[in-house]
């Protein structure tokens, strides 16, 4: 499908047809990214989408344990650090 690029302002612009809008599910926002001197036009990523997913498997793999695990309480945690 070709499309004629429009002036808005200093930018230019592209109108998006209604059903194309409707079969990707886009709300009121997207994401742009460039690949290979092409635009994508996807829905906006959840914050931290698939952790918990990436973090059952860590769980079934045994790779889930404590990185830092010589830390000690420091004077910031006691004196510092409100634990309410």
């Amino acid at each position: 499908m070709k499309t004629t690029l429009i002036a808005i302002g200093n930018s230019r612009g592209i109108r998006i047809p209604k059903p194309l809008i409707e079969q990707c599910g886009f709300n009121d926002e997207v994401e742009l990214d460039v690949r290979d001197k092409s635009i994508v036009i996807h829905s906006p990523r959840t914050v931290r989408g698939g952790w918990d997913k990436a973090f059952m498997q860590m769980a079934r793999l045994n790779d889930d344990t404590l990185i830092q695990s010589d830390s000690k309480p420091s004077r910031w945690d006691s004196e510092e650090w409100d634990w309410k």
